[in-house]
């Protein structure tokens, strides 16, 4: 979880016209944040974070706990995203199959070679923020929303559960097939900086032309191997039970495509963690002010309605 979400709970109990304002200030960027990094345009991203405050300022005064408060939060931001969210974005709507984000024998061959310099270093870091940000948002909207609550927002599987509305199955199964789209848009993104800047590999014979050359390794064991790559989510967040997790651990060590494709899957997600998003401009500070009126207003009447109630 945010340590924004985190503090903003502990200023919203001060009762301090300044610790509240504080903590309000808080909770918008973190939402304008959100959104940009779902929705990817600054004026819905704002209007989200004012819609957002304004309907949740009577439940903030009832919250005092940080998971809740994140729950709740993402939530009402969410539902205000998808609401406002735009025709002609380049995520495509069908669903993701395992099938069609396991890596081929070609793409696992490329692996097993001495890397290109990859776009962390053809590029400057804003624009690897972008070329990151472009890729989030290519992602089919449900894997998005999950891949962004869970490695940039930070929630675990059970919150996001309760703000999607869905099982925690279906978070973990979403998560793992957005991580592996994510992974090929990355490497996609990173090829094409490496042609750019003309470092690119020349392309491979295709199968048939000339004599057919195979890979030492990469299709060992392929059954295995496909069923470690539709298990690395779970293998790679610790959800994953002993003697499981042994075998897996055992499995990967020996096998050099494995190792290879978790190195990349691994790197791609730290990529995604370190998304960053501006802050929301300078909001209306008479709206803030007005805002903090009414929250301080309505914890005097919540703590006088406790007070007056029979013992």
């Amino acid at each position: 979880m945010r340590p924004e979400l985190i503090r903003a709970t502990d200023l919203l109990q001060k009762k301090d016209a300044a610790a509240v304002n504080e903590a309000l200030e808080l909770l918008q960027n973190t939402v304008y944040a959100f959104s940009m990094k779902v929705c990817g345009h600054a004026e819905d991203a704002e209007d989200t974070a004012q819609e957002v405050f304004v309907r949740s300022l009577p439940h903030l005064a009832k919250i005092t706990e940080p998971k809740a408060l994140a729950v709740w939060l993402y939530k009402v931001a969410r539902n205000r995203c998808w609401r406002m969210r735009r025709k002609g974005s380049d995520a495509p709507a069908q669903m993701l199959s395992l099938s069609e984000l396991t890596p081929v024998e070609s793409e696992l061959s490329q692996l097993l070679k001495d890397p290109n310099p990859s776009a962390e270093t053809l590029l400057t870091r804003a624009e690897q923020n972008q070329c990151l940000q472009d890729a989030v948002l290519k992602l089919p909207p449900p894997y998005r929303m999950v891949l962004v609550l869970h490695d940039v927002e930070d929630l675990d599987t059970e919150q996001i559960a309760q703000v999607l509305g869905v099982g925690q199955g279906t978070v973990r199964v979403r998560l793992h097939r957005a991580r592996l789209h994510l992974r090929k848009l990355l490497a996609a993104a990173d090829r094409k900086a490496a042609d750019v800047a003309g470092l690119g590999n020349k392309a491979a014979p295709e199968a048939g032309s000339g004599r057919r050359r195979r890979t030492v390794g990469v299709r060992a064991q392929p059954e295995a191997c496909l069923e470690i790559f539709a298990n690395l989510s779970e293998y790679m967040d610790g959800r994953v039970a002993e003697p499981r997790c042994e075998q897996i651990r055992e499995h990967i060590e020996g096998c050099r495509p494995c190792v290879a494709f978790l190195g990349d899957l691994r790197r791609a997600i730290d990529r995604c963690r370190s998304l960053e998003t501006p802050c929301a401009p300078e909001t209306d500070r008479t709206l803030r002010l007005l805002l903090t009126e009414e929250y301080l207003r309505m914890v005097d009447q919540r703590g006088d309605a406790v007070r007056s109630s029979p013992a």
